[in-house]
Formats: C-alpha cells, structure tokens, sequence
C-alpha cells in the first residue's frame, strides 16, 4: 500500500462541524455603454475561488461572466441604435474622407476660376463704366462751357440802290403795281469760342412791306476760326414782284415813290460748333429784325441798322 496523499486524506475525513475559511471574492471588469461615451467600470460580482469550487466552476464562472458582460453591453444601448462592425465603420469613413475630399478639390478649383475669372471681368466692367462716366463727364463740360461762348452778331447797314414802282399784271394775268428793287445789306459775325470755330449759315434775308415779301437774299455758308470775326454782305434782291392793293401809295407817274417807305428785314442766323467731333456739337440760333425806314431821296445811301434791330436767341 502506498501513502495516502493530503487531497484523499481530506476527502475521506469526515467533514467537521467547524466553519470553513472564508474564500476570497473576484471582481469582473467589463465595459459599459452609457450614450456616446464608453466608460470602464467595475461591477462586483463575487465569483467563488476556484479551490473551494467544483471542477466545473472556472466554465461556469467564464460562461456567466461573458454573457453578463455581453448583456450588460448589449442594454446600455439605446433604443434604435444598431451593432457597427469595425470593419463597416471604416469603411464608411474612408467613403465619407473620399467624398470629402472631392468636394474640397472642386471647392478649391471653383476659387481658382473666381480668382482667375471674376477680377478679369470686374477690371473690364469697371473700365468701361469708367471710361463712360470719365467721358460724359467730360463731354458735359465741354458742352457746358461752349454753351457759354456764345456768337456775337452786329447790323451794320443796309444799302438800297434801286426801287421801281410800274404798272404791270401777275402770273394769272391780274392786273397790279409791281416793284423792283436791289438792295445790299451788311453784318458782322464774331466768334467768340476760345477752343472750336462754328459753321454758319443762315434763312433768306427777307425784305417785306407791309407784311408782303418784295425782296430776298442767301447768305453763303462759311466757317469762322476760334476768336475771330469777319464782315459778311448779302445782296437782297425782288425782281417785278407785285404788291396788289398795298402799291397804291408807292405808285408815281414818275416810277419811284415820293414818300418814306416803312420796311422790315428778318432771318434766322444758325452757327453750329464741332467741339468733340460729332459727339458735342452745340448749335446757335439767333433771330435779327431790323426795321429800316427808306427815303426815297437817299438812293444809294447806307442807312444804318445798328439802332433798328433787335436779337432774340432761339
């Protein structure tokens, strides 16, 4: 027989009324889900030492800690959230970097066109509607300060070198007195722009008595420089022109009047200046009205218009 070893020494004493030694508690650690935030913490659940335990109690005691740890995990979850493996979490987040980083490469070459595109138009439209302003600024001015200078215009004198009174008959064979008469009138035209000339020209010189048209005349068309002036004559000039009931008074035996004579000369003198090629071109219109007073017994004499005439711009 061989010597009993303390283990069956153990098992086949009779178990004795006296208290067994207290066995030592475990503790097992497993995570807890408390919302977003994993945490670590300690859940004392005593678990039997394994020396005063049966054989079976270290599967037992894993088993029953795995499935507490597990349904633990598994109710800190909230409601309606699901289990994301690893693997699908990043993959996802790999597909969410990508995605990202395509739309910060499109993002960065949409600001290079901006950068690129955008000043290049801005310049241009603001060198446009510079420009534009710039230049109407400046046409207003010049049109402005042209406005001002304004043409001066002098009657000097008118000379009539021939009035006939004869009897005669109209186109439709009617019969009247009829007047002839040649005359010669004379102005001065000054310009008075410091920086354009003006084109002049002007209406006919009309020369009526009592408010019929016995003579006329055109003023040739001429350009007058910067600061200078000329003297202009025009020859007014009726010829067999009939005056109906009005030559009653006119008529002599003699051909010629034998009383003053009321007469009235008007026309229209239009200067237009080209400041700024065509784009500024202010116009003058000026309206003369001389009253001319002739004596029968002064043919061929000037008779002055300075004091007779009156100027209205128009």
């Amino acid at each position: 027989m061989h010597a009993k070893t303390d283990s069956e020494v153990t098992s086949l004493a009779p178990s004795s009324p006296t208290r067994s030694p207290r066995r030592p508690v475990y503790y097992v650690q497993s995570p807890s889900h408390d919302g977003e935030k994993t945490t670590t913490s300690f859940h004392s659940t005593p678990v039997l030492s394994p020396t005063g335990s049966p054989p079976h109690s270290h599967s037992s005691v894993g088993r029953h800690s795995r499935d507490s740890s597990s349904s633990r995990f598994s109710g800190s979850v909230k409601p309606g959230s699901r289990k994301v493996s690893p693997n699908d979490a990043s993959s996802k987040g790999q597909k969410q970097w990508k995605e990202c980083d395509v739309i910060e490469e499109e993002g960065l070459l949409e600001d290079e066109e901006r950068e690129k595109g955008l000043p290049r138009r801005c310049y241009f439209l603001t060198f446009v509607v510079g420009f534009l302003l710039l230049f109407s600024m400046f046409s207003l001015i010049l049109w402005g300060t042209s406005k001002s200078q304004k043409p001066k215009i002098t009657m000097k004198s008118i000379k009539i070198e021939q009035f006939k009174i004869q009897a005669g008959s109209d186109f439709s064979g009617v019969s009247t007195d009829m007047i002839t008469m040649n005359s010669t009138v004379k102005m001065i035209y000054r310009n008075t722009g410091t920086f354009f000339g003006v084109h002049v020209t002007s209406t006919p010189l009309d020369l009526s008595y009592s408010q019929i048209n016995i003579a006329s005349g055109t003023m040739k068309k001429f350009y007058q420089s910067r600061k200078s002036q000329r003297s202009v004559s025009v020859t007014v000039m009726g010829n067999r022109v009939p005056l109906y009931g009005s030559g009653a008074s006119l008529s002599s035996s003699t051909g010629t009047t034998l009383l003053p004579v009321s007469l009235k000369l008007s026309f229209v003198v239009r200067s237009r200046a080209y400041v700024l090629g065509k784009l500024v071109k202010p116009r003058f219109y000026m309206k003369i009205e001389c009253d001319v007073t002739f004596d029968p017994k002064k043919l061929n004499v000037l008779i002055s218009l300075k004091k007779s005439c009156t100027y209205d711009r128009c």
